[in-house]
């Protein structure tokens, strides 16, 4: 048994101007940083990492009784046999991290919280609530950077295998990706990336994990599961088209969206697969049957919700793993998708697509699927992007695809 000490009380500080702060005198960050909601977590430094909550034994202090928040970042694909690049490979393989500061951003305001595994020591929390409540308005770095391209060839003998595959109908659909290396000017921290991403255009929720050396983040559109008590969301989000240079032109590009073959193809393979997941565990099952549009910044989507309530002894983190990968990042049928992407592939994905998000002493949380993310060391770095693959594919066509989608992750950059 675990025993873990957690005091919250309420600040009157902006969280992200307080991260930036604080975090110079921590090497382990989190965040997942939702834009268009308050459900914002920062944390810094690390109290511990179990491999599981059913072990740990809480003990709430402080006027806020808000539960320790455990952060979770899982890779696309755990059991490839395929190394990592350098930077991925840095990483240590831990399923939940509870921080020892976190900066929390609700409906009822800013929250300070301290983890300890004895008693919270008072003057730590003063200490921290003055920084936090002195902490100097956050500004934006634009950090140059040149891509380096990669192989056009190698992409077309990857959709030629891919369409071998779709052929002889070992699978439906495969989601094929791409990797770039940045080279940047001159060094930067995962503290000027999290800034340009929170307060730029990108559509989402922010996802930072820093270890030591190297971070991974992004901003991914896609959440993969929520859960708040019985009651639990997820979201269908396949098939795309740009957006428009004006209003009228993305209506334009939503409607063939709409009425493509292709895309909806894709879309309903999601549909399907995450409706299977959701009446094996949970009841009241609520999916509409026709989709609609999500825009972001750069793209569009196809986008059905999905919401239901949860079997009593079904956990936030069984749902995750029994969603995760959806066709949306892997392919149907999902476990011949996979396999396939091992052999396609020439690197392993590491956190890309993979489910990151949060959960909180009492099980709630979310995790999302990490789309339009990179990792870095602060001078290099690699950034990921991918598109589902059906038989009507064109490779041209999904290579620009993916080069409208790494205009997310780029956008951290600034300029």
């Amino acid at each position: 048994m675990t025993r873990i000490f957690s005091y919250t009380q309420a600040i009157e500080a902006d969280i992200v101007d307080a991260f930036c702060l604080l975090q110079k005198g921590f090497t382990d960050q989190f965040v997942y940083y939702r834009k268009e909601a308050p459900v914002r977590f920062m944390g810094l430094g690390r109290c511990v990492a179990l491999p599981t909550l059913d072990d740990a034994e809480i003990t709430l202090e402080g006027p806020a009784a808000i539960q320790p928040t455990f952060f979770s970042f899982n890779r696309f694909d755990a059991e490839n046999p395929a190394p990592a690049d350098e930077l991925f490979s840095s990483f240590p393989r831990l399923k939940f991290m509870l921080p020892e500061v976190v900066l929390i951003e609700n409906e009822r305001g800013a929250f300070l919280q301290v983890n300890s595994l004895g008693p919270v020591y008072p003057g730590r929390v003063a200490r921290f609530t003055r920084d936090c409540e002195r902490a100097p308005e956050r500004t934006a770095v634009t950090i140059p950077y040149r891509l380096e391209p990669d192989s056009r060839d190698q992409w077309q003998e990857a959709m030629a295998a891919a369409g071998d595959a779709l052929a002889e109908e070992r699978v439906r659909k495969v989601v094929l990706s791409r990797r770039k290396k940045l080279v940047a000017e001159h060094p930067f921290s995962s503290k000027d990336l999290l800034v340009n991403l929170i307060d730029g255009d990108a559509v989402g929720t922010v996802l930072l994990y820093r270890y030591a050396d190297v971070f991974f983040c992004g901003c991914t559109p896609e959440l993969l599961v929520r859960k708040q008590g019985c009651a639990v969301e997820s979201m269908c989000l396949a098939g795309t088209c740009p957006t428009g240079a004006s209003k009228a032109e993305s209506e334009q590009l939503a409607t063939e969206l709409m009425a493509d073959g292709k895309n909806r193809e894709e879309h309903q393979f999601v549909v399907d697969f995450i409706r299977s997941v959701f009446e094996r565990v949970c009841y009241n099952v609520e999916i509409p049957s026709t989709p609609t549009i999500l825009r972001l910044a750069h793209v569009q989507h196809l986008f059905t919700p999905a919401k239901a309530q949860v079997l009593e002894g079904v956990s936030l983190m069984q749902l995750a793993e029994d969603l995760h990968p959806t066709p949306a990042t892997a392919g149907a049928p999902v476990g011949e998708a996979t396999m396939l992407i091992r052999q396609i592939e020439p690197y392993n994905r590491g956190f890309y697509a993979g489910a990151c998000g949060y959960v909180d002493g009492a099980g709630d949380g979310e995790f999302s699927v990490a789309l339009r993310t990179g990792v870095f060391d602060g001078e290099t770095g690699y950034v990921y992007a991918g598109c589902g693959i059906v038989e009507e594919s064109d490779a041209q066509s999904e290579f620009e695809e993916i080069d409208l989608k790494l205009r997310t992750i780029l956008s951290a950059f600034g300029g």
